[in-house]
This record gives structure tokens, sequence and C-alpha cells, in this order.
């Protein structure tokens, strides 16, 4: 064979396998959260934020991986209980230049390698709802219009929506708090029974995002609105529900059901209605499920 060409297929090859692995990955349990009510969870980097280079993982579960790895919500994993109770810190280097599905594909290997999972999938006819303009008309507010961004070598700070990191700051419930000028961002808390959601300059597919993982059910947007948008919503969660990754980090559990705590609060459903002017309507259809065969709670050494 030809020295030349058998040199660029090694090569080749060695790219392939260097895009499916993170270049160092260091997993370890996260410490006990000092009040087991209240806890923070931060999923950051990657391919696409401000800091393509590496992620950070605070206190998050197996799901909550499996969920960025196979770009699919909580409700579509079947697993064992503990992939939602077990909670780990995760750093690691990524290698510069990879794509989003490298991305993916990187984090599929680490569950496999570390915590030697194995699945497979399924399709089944679920309850789902489709989210669509209520009596009455949207209440959601408009996003108000980016500022221009900084000049070279100009005075002053970047603003938060060109890239830099803000800082999260709570108000006298304990409460997180989006500072001005953030876009693209989601903070959620759960504290005492009641969960609250702040979001800046978002838009609906992320809302609807978000609304699928509380409820535990598929949602489809159905309200033919196209803008960007700044809502806060709060309702009262239901325990057991709503543990994904927001883009942005959240404390504690939480969910909702068509019941809810009439002391902390409307449930999600009513709360979307009477809040943000939305309705969500039940209906049924096909929805891919990710069934975990195996998994081990100790991953590998790092």
């Amino acid at each position: 064979m030809n020295r030349t060409f058998l040199a660029a297929l090694v090569a080749a090859s060695s790219a392939v396998c260097f895009a499916q692995s993170f270049e160092v990955a260091s997993i370890k349990p996260a410490p006990p959260p000092s009040d087991p009510h209240k806890f923070m969870v931060g999923m950051r980097g990657g391919p696409g934020t401000p800091d393509p280079g590496q992620i950070t993982y605070s206190n998050v579960t197996i799901r909550n991986v499996l969920m960025n790895a196979y770009d699919v919500k909580e409700f579509q994993i079947s697993g064992p209980a503990w992939l939602n109770n077990e909670r780990y810190d995760i750093t690691a280097k990524v290698p510069p230049g990879t794509t989003k599905e490298q991305f993916k594909l990187m984090l599929q290997n680490l569950l496999a390698e570390r915590f030697k999972v194995t699945l497979h999938h399924e399709t089944k006819d679920l309850p789902m709802f489709a989210l669509v303009v209520a009596k009455g008309g949207s209440k959601l507010k408009e996003s108000a219009p980016l500022p221009p961004p900084p000049t070279d070598g100009g005075p002053g700070e970047a603003p938060n929506s060109y890239g830099a990191a803000p800082k999260t700051t709570f108000n006298k419930d304990g409460m997180p708090q989006l500072p001005a000028g953030t876009r693209g961002g989601t903070m959620m808390m759960a504290s005492a029974g009641k969960m609250k959601m702040q979001s800046s300059g978002i838009q609906i597919a992320q809302l609807v995002n978000m609304l699928a993982n509380q409820l535990s059910r598929p949602v489809v947007d159905q309200t033919g609105l196209t803008g960007t948008y700044d809502m806060t919503l709060e309702f009262a969660p239901e325990p057991g529900q709503g543990h994904g990754p927001m883009g942005g980090m959240m404390a504690g559990p939480g969910g909702a059901s068509s019941e809810g705590n009439d002391a902390a609060g409307p449930n999600l459903v009513t709360a979307v209605q009477e809040q943000l002017g939305l309705k969500l309507e039940a209906k049924k259809g096909p929805v891919d499920l990710l069934v975990i065969d195996s998994a081990e709670k100790t991953p590998t050494e790092n």
C-alpha cells in the first residue's frame, strides 16, 4: 500500500477517534447539599456557548446527561429510579472545533465508558399537550431590541448578550433573578413549595421545552408566535417531576399536573393560561423513548 495513502488513512482514523472522546474528563460524586430541599444544578459550556472548550456540570444526574447526549426530554427516558437521584460533578475538556453533533457523541461515549450505560429505542403512543393561544390573546411581553455590540477598543463592558457570563442574584424570597440585558437565558428555582421561572429573550420553542420537562409529557407548539419574549411564571410544583436542565440553572425538584397546591399557587397548566395567556390542550401521539437496559452508579476511575 502507498505509504502516503496509509499515513492519510491513519490520520483520518485518529481524527474520527479524537472527535468521539473528551480530552480529559473528571467525574466525582456531588457533595450533599446543605439544604436537602434546595439545591443548584448547573450545566455550562460546550459548542455554541461562551466556553466551548470545557463543560462544567454541577450536581447533575445521569438522566440530565442522557437528555443532553441524546437530545431527549426527561419523560422520554425509562430506567431505574437512581438515574434521577444519584448526583455527580463532571468537568471535561472539549477538543477545539468540536461540533454540536460530535459533542453529543462524546457525551454518549462518556456514559457508555464510565457508567457502562446500554440502551435501546422504543416508540409508544402517549398523552401529550398542544400549546395554543388562549381565549383573550397572549400576555407574553416582547423582548426589547438588543443594544449594538461594543466597538473595538470602546469603553465600557460588553453586555451579557454578547458572551459575558451573567452573575446570578436572588430576591428576598431566595428566587434567582436574571441580570438586565441577558438574552436567551432562563432561571428556575423551587422554594417553600413554589416554583418560579424567569426567562429573558427566549422563543416559544424554549418555553415548550421547559413545559415538556415540567409536565413529563411532550408539548407541541401550535401558537403561531414567532417573537422573542421575556416572561415570569410562578406555580405550585408536584414532587418527583421536572428535573431537566434549563440551559441555565435551577434549584430543587418541580413539575405540574392538573392538580395544584392552593397555598403555594396555581398548578403549571393553570399558571400558563392565567399568567402567559396560553393554553395547554391534552392530546395523544407517538413518542420516541430511550430505554436504559443497564448502568452502574459508580463511574470508572478518572
